[in-house]
Formats: structure tokens, sequence, C-alpha cells
């Protein structure tokens, strides 16, 4: 069993959140909005009476070292009511500035919102990305239909967390996401840990792209080997 996990926003919290997954050996991407990052920390929004910070390119490279990187669009807008032009601004400008400033290859991306459409999956692939995340919990993500539309198979703090790992199983991955100004209390952050303590003794981590490549070799595979 393999078990990838993506992180959304490049908030502060990811600070405290990527030293707990270097404790526990595990893997994750972080998705970021390359257009509302400032140089230094900044004040984003307030969760559940809990300020929320925007990380700033400053403490970027120490923050995710170690991380994958994707794109989560420049601004973070509802990408199915853009126009083409501006469409493409927000895919390609914010693959271009992450891929530029973190010297790695950025080929994950995460609809804002979990909002995608047919020309919003185009215009992703387009602009050089080979996977796309959607917000649509499944029981099982894999075999991947659309590599445009790649569903979790649930939210990091669902209530049916573990029965969904069960799940996933006959898959052989299981795939959740969230964001970590989530974990407001240290009850919340404990029991995440503890998760992920759990899923280290059951399954090894990988990355969500590493899954995606090794199924897209696969299928070229079995699409050549009768014409030997």
């Amino acid at each position: 069993m393999k078990v990838a996990q993506c992180w959304d926003d490049g908030v502060t919290t990811d600070l405290r959140l990527a030293e707990l997954l270097r404790r526990h050996g595990a893997k994750a991407s972080f998705n970021l909005n390359a257009g509302l990052i400032a140089d230094t920390s900044q004040p984003g929004w307030v969760y559940r009476d809990t300020p929320v910070w925007r990380l700033g390119w400053r403490e970027m490279r120490q923050a995710y070292a170690g991380f994958t990187i994707a794109n989560h669009s420049l601004t973070h807008p509802r990408l199915d009511g853009l126009a083409a032009a501006e469409l493409q601004r927000e895919v390609g400008e914010g693959r271009r500035r992450l891929q530029d400033f973190f010297s790695q290859p950025v080929n994950g991306f995460v609809y804002p919102f979990g909002a995608c459409s047919a020309a919003v999956q185009e215009a992703v692939r387009d602009a050089g990305h080979t996977y796309a995340r959607t917000t649509q919990a499944v029981a099982q993500a894999w075999p991947v239909a659309e590599a445009m539309a790649l569903h979790p198979n649930c939210h990091f703090q669902a209530g049916d967390f573990w029965d969904r790992f069960e799940q996933a199983r006959p898959s052989g991955v299981f795939y959740f996401w969230g964001h970590s100004y989530q974990m407001t209390t240290e009850a919340q952050w404990a029991a995440f840990e503890a998760d992920l303590q759990r899923l280290a003794a059951l399954a090894q981590w990988c990355e969500v792209g590493e899954i995606v490549n090794a199924a897209a070799a696969g299928a070229a595979g079995a699409v050549q080997q009768p014409g030997r």
C-alpha cells in the first residue's frame, strides 16, 4: 500500500507541518500560489477565529526543502469562470514562477476550490502539467481515468479517514489532502501525528507524481507490447 498527500496554499503553519513530516519520513507535495507570495510572511485570512498568514519567498526554500512543489494557480481564482487569456496566465505564469524560484520541475496542479471544466483541464495540460487534483473524494483514486482530474480519497480531517484508507486498499494507493491551517489546536496536531505514525507502519510514502508517471509508463508499455 502506498500513501500520498498534498497540502494547499503555502501558509506559515506549513513550517510546523513540514518538520512533522520530516520526523516521520513522510513525502508530500505543497501546492502554492506564486502571485500571492510577498517577500516576507503576510496576513491572509481568519480561519475559525485563528489568523492565517501566508509564507513569504524568503522562507520558502527552507520551509519546503525536500518536498515537491505543485502549482495552485497564480492567484487562486475559480478557473472555470475565466476568459481564455486569463486562464492561461493563471495556470502558465503560476507554474513558470514556481519553477524559476525552486529550480525544480512543477508537474502537478491543484484546482482552486476544486473547480475545473474541460477547458480548464486542457489549459492545465497545455501548460506542461502531468496531473491535476480535484477535491472530489472517491473510494479508489487509482487507476487514474484522467490525469487532469485526479480525485483524492479524502481530506485529512475526514471523519471516516481510516475507513477510506481501508476502502482504498484494492487500488494499492491512498491519497489525502488538506490545509495545515485547519489544525488550530494542539489536540488536532497530536491526532494528525498519530495518523502519520499509523500510516508509516502500514504503508509506504510516495509522491503523487511518482504514481501518475508509473501508471503512464505502464500504459505506454501495454500499448507497445503487441508490436514487438
